[in-house]
């Protein structure tokens, strides 16, 4: 833990600005509670305060702490489901407004970026690879589906003499380009939010655990030195959620997700490993990502552990992936390595829900949070203050419980997981 009461990580290192808020002490009266300082909460938060709502926001550490502030930094169109599968699960409306939504949550974290000024190294380009030369044909399949049946010209083919050139190395095969997608330094992504939400009103209230809460006519959210009461309560905790709604806990499981950061590589051994500075994911099961962050280090994430437990050593652990697609970086100095937990669901697709009148939640967003989580803020803020309709459409997706609940989904995943594990390496 640094000194600034983040866990240490490249991000922490190059972060914009740290300014601490107080913790809640006493009792206050808001239109809006909302639960967690992260993508969702904070995109909540400022979508209602810009429609004049008195919005008050609780986090138990700091400001994009958790997966916020410690992830991949990739923000990409679709779902982790085809279009297709959603269409026959939710059917065809429902599905091409899931899919347009996708699109639009992209768009909206550019527009937050360049509308509030904030400096988070923002990109552009998402690859999508073949770990498998079997695996070249679904992707461009894939691709094909979205621009003759969506009619989206945001995705191309790639060849797998084209993805070798880009990517310096024989490891990938072919794949496709997100051309609308992005990539970004999270948590000064993040603490921009931040910036913008207070400039806009919110209260912002760091290291205030909620302990409890209740909705219904007298709602109201208690830590261990306050209380706020309020109109509305917005549940926006993802992986960290815990025990603090049991309707619910079971529909997510926290996984862990591990990263490093070199030390800065020369130019030319940048544009070797990634011609065109994209972000990267491969079609491991465990997916490995990857990018270059705007000092031209090796940011390179992967290796997800589903115990709890975090490795004693994460930059060795996740190293071992980089050099088995990049054995010429052997010597290069790892500086960082950290991990966070993340939250996925059963169906990977993500968990909206009314739970009461005045109770939502979103959650669950499985690998796709940077873009995905801003949306669902602004979604809960729109069911809030116009109309639940896109809210809705999310929430009328099934998002299934973990078989066996909180108990049994951890040791049913990790068996699942050696199994895929297994063939990721077969």
């Amino acid at each position: 833990m640094t000194a600034a009461g983040y866990d240490a990580s490249y991000y922490v290192a190059t972060a914009n600005t740290l300014d601490r808020f107080p913790a809640l002490e006493g009792e206050t009266d808001t239109d809006v509670c909302v639960i967690g300082a992260g993508y969702t909460g904070m995109s909540a938060a400022l979508h209602l305060a810009e429609k004049g709502y008195q919005v008050t926001l609780l986090e138990a550490n700091r400001v994009g702490w958790g997966a916020s502030g410690r992830n991949g930094g990739q923000v990409c169109p679709g779902h982790n489901k085809e279009h297709s599968y959603l269409a026959d699960k939710a059917g065809r409306k429902d599905a091409d407004s899931l899919w347009q939504m996708s699109l639009e949550s992209v768009e909206l974290v550019k527009e937050l970026v360049s509308r509030h000024d904030i400096q988070c190294d923002l990109k552009s380009g998402i690859a999508y690879v073949a770990a498998r030369p079997k695996d070249v044909q679904y992707m461009h399949d894939s691709a094909t589906y979205m621009q003759q049946e969506l009619n989206y010209d945001g995705v191309r083919h790639l060849s797998t003499a084209e993805v070798q050139d880009m990517l310096g190395t024989d490891q990938y095969y072919g794949g496709k380009l997100w051309t609308d997608a992005a990539h970004l330094h999270p948590l000064n992504y993040a603490l921009g939010l931040a910036a913008a939400a207070v400039k806009a009103g919110v209260k912002i209230y760091e290291n205030s655990r909620v302990s409890g809460y209740q909705a219904g006519s007298q709602a109201q959210v208690r830590t261990d030195k306050g209380v706020v009461r309020c109109r509305y309560i917005l549940l926006a905790c993802n992986g960290y959620l815990d025990k603090l709604e049991p309707r619910i806990a079971g529909k997510i499981m926290p996984i862990k997700s591990l990263m490093l950061a070199t030390e800065p590589l020369p130019e030319a051994l940048c544009r070797q490993i990634n011609r065109d500075d994209i972000a990267v994911a491969d079609s491991k099961f465990a997916v490995n990502y990857f990018r270059l962050s705007g000092d031209n280090r090796m940011l390179w994430g992967g290796r997800e552990t589903y115990t709890g437990r975090m490795p004693v050593d994460v930059a060795s652990f996740v190293r071992k992936a980089m050099i088995r697609r990049y054995p010429f970086l052997k010597d290069v100095r790892i500086d960082y390595g950290w991990g966070g937990s993340l939250a996925i669901t059963l169906n990977r697709q993500p968990h909206f829900e009314r739970l009461e009148d005045n109770l939502f939640v979103a959650q669950g967003y499985s690998g796709h949070g940077v873009a995905m989580a801003t949306l669902g803020g602004k979604l809960m803020a729109e069911a809030i203050s116009t109309s639940a309709e896109r809210f809705d459409v999310f929430s009328r997706f099934p998002t299934p419980a973990f078989p066996g609940g909180t108990l049994l989904r951890k040791p049913g995943l990790v068996a699942g997981m050696l199994y895929y594990s297994l063939l990721d390496m077969l």
